[in-house]
C-alpha cells in the first residue's frame, strides 16, 4: 500500500481516470469535487452504499458491551453533575460555560475518558431554543428562576461513546413548560417501547415521537435519531430515525439515539435524548415476522419536575419508574453518599411524588 500526501488527491484521481478504471462510490458521502474530476478523467463511476457502513454500524457483542460499560461510566459523571448543579444553582452564579466546565470534570474522572464527542450544548433560557447552540463569552447566560437549562453532551471511552440530553427546570416552571416537556417525553417513551418487524427502518418509526406534539399543533425541526459508533463519529451513519427518507433497515447491534424535542424561539427549549441499541423482541404467539425493539443505553434521570403525571398513561408511567429504578440500581453502588441522596428524589416513583409542587 502506498499513501500519498493529501495534496497530491487530485492528480492521484486524474490517474484513476486515464486508466479507465472503474471506482466505487457512495454518493451520499463523496465530495461533489471527487465525483467530478473522477468522470472529468474519465473513471467509470460505479455508485453504491459504501462497503463498510453497515458492518461498522451492527456492533458485535464486544462493541456492545464497551458501550454499556462506558454509559455506566458516564452515568456516574451524569448524576454527580447533576447532583452539583441542583445545589450550585441555588447558591452560586451557575453560567453555561461554568457548567460545561464542570460536566467535562465529572467525565475526566472517569477511567478511559478520552475526551468530549462533541463540543457540550449548555443552553439555558432562550438559548436552549438554539438547536445547535455552542456557548460564547459574548453569549453566556446565567441559569436563572423560571427557566430551563438545555445540556447535550457526549464522552468518548475507550470503550465507547455517549451522547446524551437533558433539560432541567431552574426553579418553578410554568405550567406551558411541563405541557411541552411530557409530550416530548412521551414521544421519547414512544420509540423507547416500540416493537417493529425485521426490514423496518427509522423514517418509518419517526411520527411515533412527534404524534404528541403533532395533537396539539406542535413540532421540532430536527432528526428523531442518528447513528452513534463504537469510539468512533457521535454521528454515524447509514440509519437514522427521521422524517427524511433511508432506506437502511434497522439491525440488532445498531446504536442510535432516541432524541425528541420541542424549540419555543426566544424563549426555552427541551430535548430528551438517550442512546438505545436495536436488539430481538420476545415473539408473541402467532407473530408471523421476527421482531425487533430497543433496549436503553444511557442512565441518567429525567427531570421528573418538569412532568405532568396527568398527561401520562399508565404504560408510560411505568416505562418511567423502570427506567429511574434503574439508573438508581446500577449507579447507587458507584456514587458518593451526597450524590446517593440527589439520586433518590431524583428518581422517585411517580407515585411518591407531592400532591402540589
Amino acid at each position: 500500500m502506498t499513501v500519498f500526501p493529501s495534496d497530491a488527491l487530485g492528480e492521484t484521481l486524474d490517474r484513476l481516470g486515464t486508466s479507465k478504471s472503474v471506482v466505487r462510490l457512495d454518493d451520499d458521502k463523496v465530495p461533489f469535487w471527487i465525483r467530478e474530476r473522477l468522470r472529468r478523467a474519465g473513471a467509470e463511476l460505479a455508485v453504491a452504499q459504501d462497503p463498510c457502513a453497515l458492518p461498522k454500524a451492527t456492533k458485535n457483542e464486544c462493541e456492545l458491551e464497551g458501550m454499556k460499560a462506558a454509559h455506566r461510566r458516564d452515568g456516574v459523571a451524569l448524576v454527580r453533575f447533576f447532583a452539583w448543579l441542583h445545589g450550585a444553582v441555588l447558591t452560586d452564579d451557575v453560567t453555561e460555560i461554568g457548567a460545561a466546565e464542570r460536566l467535562e470534570a465529572f467525565r475526566r474522572d472517569g477511567d478511559l475518558f478520552r475526551g468530549c464527542s462533541f463540543p457540550t450544548i449548555s443552553a439555558a433560557g432562550p438559548n436552549g431554543a438554539i438547536v445547535h447552540y455552542r456557548a460564547r463569552q459574548e453569549t453566556n447566560r446565567p441559569l436563572e428562576a423560571g427557566t430551563l437549562f438545555l445540556v447535550d453532551s457526549g464522552g468518548q471511552y475507550l470503550d465507547g461513546t455517549t451522547d446524551v440530553t437533558r433539560t432541567i427546570a431552574v426553579g418553578e416552571p410554568s405550567d406551558e413548560m411541563r405541557d411541552r416537556f411530557t409530550r416530548v417525553l412521551k414521544g421519547h417513551i414512544a420509540i423507547a417501547t416500540a416493537r417493529f418487524p425485521a426490514g423496518t427502518t427509522g423514517p418509518q418509526l419517526d411520527a411515533l415521537a412527534r404524534q404528541a406534539l403533532w395533537d396539539v399543533g406542535l413540532d421540532y425541526d430536527h432528526g428523531t435519531g442518528h447513528g452513534v459508533g463504537a469510539y468512533l463519529n457521535v454521528h454515524e451513519g447509514p440509519h437514522r430515525i427521521s422524517k427524511v427518507a433511508n432506506k437502511t433497515a434497522l439491525k440488532p447491534g445498531m446504536i442510535i439515539s432516541n432524541e425528541p424535542g420541542y424549540y419555543k424561539p426566544g424563549a426555552y427549549g427541551i430535548r430528551i435524548e438517550n442512546l438505545v441499541s436495536v436488539t430481538p423482541a420476545a415473539m408473541p404467539e402467532g407473530a408471523e415476522k421476527e421482531l425487533y425493539c430497543f433496549e436503553t443505553l444511557t442512565l441518567a434521570p429525567i427531570d421528573l419536575n418538569l412532568v405532568n403525571e396527568a398527561m401520562l398513561t399508565l404504560k408510560e408511567m411505568a416505562w418511567l419508574n423502570a427506567y429511574h429504578a434503574r439508573v438508581r440500581t446500577v449507579l447507587q453502588p458507584l456514587v458518593d453518599p451526597q450524590t446517593n441522596a440527589w439520586l433518590d428524589t431524583a428518581t422517585r416513583p411517580l407515585s411518591e411524588q407531592p400532591a402540589s409542587r
